[in-house]
């Protein structure tokens, strides 16, 4: 699966959100300044290129809609990230978000919950 730049990545949470959408209604979703209709129209044919969307017709009207769902593209992204900035290592990431975001108490808590939890599946 190829990456996704930063506005490719853009139209994809919105087609997610939308489940199906026209260009302009992919438009009417985006954050101030929106890129002209030419660029989205562009960015879209590209991620159907890539295998992320796809398009019914009716007539000329196209109306695009994922082709992968959302988690696995987020699984894929993290996994991607987690090898080349925390070597593979879930402690590693673990570390960095406790150390980093300053976690809560709570937080913390809730992870350790998780822990459990699949310690308990694990039996």
């Amino acid at each position: 699966m190829k990456e996704l730049n930063e506005n490719e990545e853009k139209v994809m949470l919105i087609l997610w959100q939308l489940k199906e959408a026209m260009v302009k209604e992919i438009m009417d979703k985006m954050e101030e300044p929106v890129p002209p209709y030419t660029t989205v129209s562009s960015i879209v044919r590209l991620l159907e290129k890539k295998g992320y969307v796809d398009h019914k017709a009716y007539g000329k009207t196209h109306v695009y809609f994922p082709a992968i769902p959302q988690g696995l593209y987020r699984k894929r992204r993290f996994n991607k990230m987690m090898a080349h900035f925390f070597d593979g290592s879930v402690s590693n990431v673990l570390s960095f978000l406790v150390q980093e975001k300053k976690l809560t108490k709570k937080e913390i808590k809730e992870l350790q919950h998780i822990v459990d939890q699949m310690e308990k599946e694990e039996k």
